[in-house]
């Protein structure tokens, strides 16, 4: 081998070393931006939340509790029977923030993050109606609530009547806001509605995720679109779901659809617990109101009854507040006057 050879090698392995030193230095610098950049977006996520919570007035509070081997975030207040209310998609407990000063005048008030949304923590499973029903009724024994009326909307609804099912010493009524029920008269028919084209494309495996990381706020300005919603409550929303771990969570909640449908074909034991199912009255779902509590009443329900919220479509807390509020203090009143 030359002296040149020799060199030449030697100048090679010393631009190798430098290129890697600079390399991982490179790396070490993004590393540190992205946990800079981590770190912010936390703090302004948690002071968001904070703000969001003060929206509520005095004698609200933000706490989390360890239950059901995951922890999950609730907003509480008032005083008096206990309401649980329970998100859909794409929102989190703030859903409900409207609402919750007026009904904590008579009820102890808590709205939920469901599992995997907001401040609740993303778990690798456990999105069918099932474990998160059980995550609310374990949250309900730690917090000692005695029975409780619960409130869900969306896929918040699919949790209050699971809920209902496995739980029913736990509940004193249940509203379940415009959703079919998977496994119940109406699901299968409404598939096939332009309005849920995005039911389909979400069960697919990983694809979703891909797709709208990135791009919450467009995705879900889609669905907002057809409520009453300024922009900084869809950047709250998106906010809820920002994280791969929060949109995986979502996505699976609507994977577990047809393991919901199973349970639910198959609950036909007697349930004292009353229901009510109300839909807003332009909603596609309104028109499968009575076949879903005729097949609800065959299947065990003793109290099913159904209620059309005027001038609603989907989100029908946005769109009409008021006659909501009152619903749901007449229906928990009455159920607590019941007891």
């Amino acid at each position: 081998m030359t002296t040149k050879s020799v060199e030449g090698g030697k100048a090679m392995k010393n631009y190798r070393t430098l290129a890697l030193f600079a390399a991982r230095s490179m790396l070490l610098a993004a590393l540190s931006v992205f946990a800079i950049s981590l770190q912010a977006s936390e703090q302004h996520s948690a002071a968001a939340k904070t703000d969001a919570v003060r929206t509520l007035g005095l004698g609200f509070r933000s706490e989390t509790a360890s239950v059901n081997g995951t922890r999950i975030h609730y907003v509480r207040g008032g005083t008096g029977p206990a309401v649980i209310l329970i998100h859909g998609f794409p929102q989190d407990w703030f859903e409900y923030h409207e609402i919750m000063p007026r009904l904590a005048k008579q009820f102890t008030v808590l709205a939920v993050d469901l599992r995997g949304v907001g401040g609740s923590a993303a778990m690798p499973d456990g999105y069918d109606a099932n474990s998160m029903a059980e995550d609310v009724y374990q949250l309900q024994a730690q917090l000692k609530l005695e029975r409780v009326y619960v409130v869900g909307h969306d896929i918040g609804g699919m949790v209050a009547y699971a809920f209902a099912r496995l739980h029913p010493e736990a509940s004193r009524g249940v509203m379940i806001l415009d959703v079919p029920l998977p496994g119940i008269d109406g699901w299968e028919e409404i598939q096939g509605h332009p309005a849920m084209w995005h039911v389909r494309f979400m069960q697919v495996p990983e694809l979703p995720e891909k797709l709208v990381a990135g791009r919450q706020v467009d995705y879900f300005s889609y669905f907002f679109g057809f409520g009453k919603f300024s922009p900084d409550d869809i950047a709250h929303f998106a906010s809820a779901y920002a994280t791969p771990a929060q949109l995986h969570a979502v996505f699976q909640m609507y994977r577990a659809f047809p393991a919901n449908a199973r349970f639910n074909a198959t609950r036909d034991t007697r349930m004292e617990v009353p229901l009510l199912l109300a839909d807003g009255d332009r909603s596609p779902f309104a028109p499968l109101l009575p076949k879903q509590a005729a097949d609800l009443r065959a299947k065990g329900c003793k109290d099913v009854e159904t209620e059309l919220i005027p001038g609603a479509i989907h989100y029908v807390v946005e769109d009409q507040s008021d006659f909501v509020t009152s619903l749901i203090e007449r229906k928990a009143s009455q159920a607590a006057n019941s007891q």
